[in-house]
């Protein structure tokens, strides 16, 4: 059975879509606006009662928040290549930055969207921005990409959100965060998956 992404253009099922062509496979794309807010729909709330994208259903098992789709996908698919194996040295690292992104970098950005301080250290998911920031950019300058010279389901994820935050000024333009951009956006499968998505936001206008 082929896996059904539900999808919306400008948002972060955007990162699924360039996976789903990384991985090389067919895929059904359930398409919804959200300027018409059928993210809201009772149908789709049947789908994903948080009425968020993206979301997979595959095999009958629904699969939603960004890092669990990536680590479902990748798995999946090992054909691909997108994901270290349990017995890969790389798989640690792996995992842990496709969790750090959701664990520590979303709830940094949500506070720096809404220019909030952060929770006390004791309590805080990302402890200081600063820190946070240094953290993954580590990796990343010694590159070229999160495990080296390894491209990897997690590069998808993280250049992706990198290009928005960036764009919107939450992250700064760092030369190893524009790299890292920059050869995400440079893949095929990118560039297929980014302009299927210009377009479908054009038709959504």
């Amino acid at each position: 059975m082929k896996p059904t992404l539900f999808h919306a253009p400008h948002s972060r099922a955007g990162a699924v879509r360039i996976l789903l062509e990384e991985l090389g496979i067919d895929y059904d794309l359930h398409v919804l606006d959200l300027k018409r807010k059928q993210q809201r729909d009772p149908a789709y709330l049947a789908v994903n009662p948080m009425g968020k994208v993206p979301a997979i259903l595959h095999d009958g098992s629904l699969v939603t928040e960004q890092p669990a789709i990536f680590i479902y996908l990748a798995d999946r698919y090992p054909q691909a290549g997108l994901a270290p194996g349990l017995d890969d040295p790389l798989r640690g690292p792996y995992l842990r930055w496709l969790a750090f992104y959701g664990s520590a970098f979303e709830p940094a950005m949500i506070d720096r969207a809404l220019e909030r301080a952060p929770a006390p250290p004791s309590l805080c998911p990302y402890g200081d921005y600063d820190t946070m920031l240094a953290t993954f950019t580590a990796p990343l300058r010694a590159g070229p990409w999160l495990l080296g010279e390894r491209f990897s389901a997690a590069d998808i994820l993280w250049a992706s959100a990198l290009g928005w935050m960036t764009g919107f000024g939450l992250v700064p333009k760092l030369p190893e965060i524009m790299a890292h951009v920059a050869r995400l956006r440079a893949r095929p499968a990118a560039r297929k998956a980014m302009a299927a998505d210009a377009a479908l936001a054009a038709a959504q206008a």
